[in-house]
């Protein structure tokens, strides 16, 4: 039997779009390489390797009242393994109902660099993090901190085919460490503390340890004074990896044909949009940019499962670039798939580039606060009332009290009830956009540039014994 690690690639997709025939649709294969180190208690718990060839195959076929879509998805080990997913795709499009969002099949012909191999990447890429994090472990084994967390590098290389002569690849390289360092209450009757840092990252040599390990200690320095609030409406300043679980959710939510339906937040009056409308005060301009510079993605649009409204498997192949959703506060766009936005699609991708004009840093927000908390991220998020997109969660590992510009105490933790899209019409003030990591959704999205947020009344609307 011939595996798939002797096939060609780019020959694997050829040989599922010609089985394909006579029916119209697409394929997707996926070649991930990823690597992971996992730590718990200041050790090293294990650390792993995995490859994966996996192939998605949509076919659009015809059925009694128009076209259907079905797709099969499953790791290829043997070339006769993709015979047999076609098979299963175009019998799930037999057995389902036509599909509403029909356009033809955009055209195209093989782009160069198609036929090249899976790029690669295995545990070594870890070698030089390894080092940091090992003596960063044996400092905080001697210094009553308990460390735990992981880093995670995954590089996935992706080809489309169709049955319209689109031919694609591109290359993914996703990151991310996430580090939890705990103390222990004190005999003094001090509650312990408990602080997070987290970064993406495209190589794991970006990551400097080090710097990671003095922001968790500074953080923890905070901690040794603790005090108790009730819950109610606080200046708060959400730090930049708050910020981006929140706009990632309002991003997520960013339908036009829900907004038209008057089923989300971006619903105006009498089946029209709030597109024109001035959503924040600050001249915040949001964008999803496949170019952006350090978080890259594929410049086509690659649709493995479509979403009602959002994605649609016929748009396999459109072209992809940036989109300001938001331009200097004002709504501009929602994501449409081609059945609804014409030729020029309106495609989500898997980053978020958020810059209000701010050019103070957080430290200097934090100078310039009379009284006031600063969060370190939120979790457990979810969603409330799709019409105002409130969201509620909780906060987590570090909460803390500003007093006369200077961070003072922790504080309890605290459950929040809040629409980001509110959030944006109140806040007062941004910091310079960086780089950063969300919390909640980073399972899913790590690429993110976006700036700290000051909002006068957040809402924290009960406490909280989460730690």
């Amino acid at each position: 039997m011939t595996t798939t690690t002797t096939v060609d690639p780019a020959a694997l997709v050829e040989t599922a779009v010609a089985a394909l025939a006579p029916h119209q649709g697409s394929v997707v294969l996926d070649d991930s390489t990823g690597a992971n180190l996992r730590w718990a208690a200041n050790s090293l718990t294990t650390n792993g390797q995995m490859h994966q060839r996996r192939m998605t195959v949509i076919a659009h076929v015809e059925v009694a009242d128009g076209l259907a879509v079905g797709i099969a998805s499953a790791p290829v080990v043997a070339v006769e393994d993709v015979t047999d997913l076609v098979g299963r795709a175009v019998a799930a499009g037999r057995s389902s109902g036509p599909a509403e969002d029909v356009v033809v099949l955009v055209t195209g012909e093989p782009a160069p660099g198609w036929e090249e191999g899976a790029a690669g990447g295995g545990i070594e890429v870890f070698a030089q993090l390894a080092r940091g994090l090992g003596e960063e472990l044996t400092r905080a084994r001697g210094g009553g901190e308990r460390w735990y967390g992981f880093a995670e590098h995954v590089v996935t290389t992706t080809w489309l085919g169709t049955t319209a002569g689109v031919r694609r690849r591109s290359v993914d390289r996703m990151g991310r460490i996430e580090v939890n360092a705990k103390t222990d209450a004190g005999q003094d009757g001090s509650r312990g503390a408990s602080a997070w840092v987290g970064q993406s990252y495209q190589h794991p040599d970006e990551v400097d340890v080090h710097a990671l390990a003095a922001e968790l200690q500074r953080r923890i320095g905070w901690s040794a004074r603790t005090v108790d609030l009730p819950a109610g409406r606080y200046e708060t300043l959400l730090p930049p990896s708050a910020v981006a679980d929140l706009l990632i959710y309002a991003y997520w939510t960013m339908s036009r044909r829900d907004a038209e339906e008057g089923r989300n937040v971006y619903a105006g009056e009498a089946g029209r949009t709030r597109i024109g409308e001035r959503l924040s005060t600050l001249p915040l301009t949001l964008a999803s940019d496949p170019g952006a510079p350090g978080m890259e993605g594929p410049d086509f649009a690659v649709v493995r499962s479509p979403q009602s409204g959002m994605t649609s498997a016929f748009d396999n192949g459109a072209p992809v670039g940036r989109v300001e959703w938001l331009r200097e506060g004002v709504l501009e766009e929602l994501v449409a798939p081609r059945a609804s936005a014409g030729d020029e699609v309106r495609f989500p991708t898997d980053n978020l580039v958020a810059d209000a004009g701010g050019t103070a840093t957080l430290e200097e927000m934090i100078a310039a606060t009379e009284r006031g908390l600063l969060l370190t991220c939120l979790w457990y998020m979810r969603e409330v009332d799709p019409e105002t997109l409130l969201l509620t969660g909780l906060t987590r590992d570090g909460v803390y009290l500003v007093e006369d510009g200077e961070v003072v105490a922790q504080v309890n933790n605290f459950r929040f009830n809040e629409s980001p899209v509110d959030l944006l019409r109140r806040a007062t003030e941004a910091s310079v956009s960086e780089r950063t990591l969300c919390r909640e959704w980073n399972d899913w999205f790590t690429r993110t540039v976006v700036p700290a947020l000051r909002v006068p009344d957040f809402n924290m609307s009960t406490v909280s014994q989460a730690s």
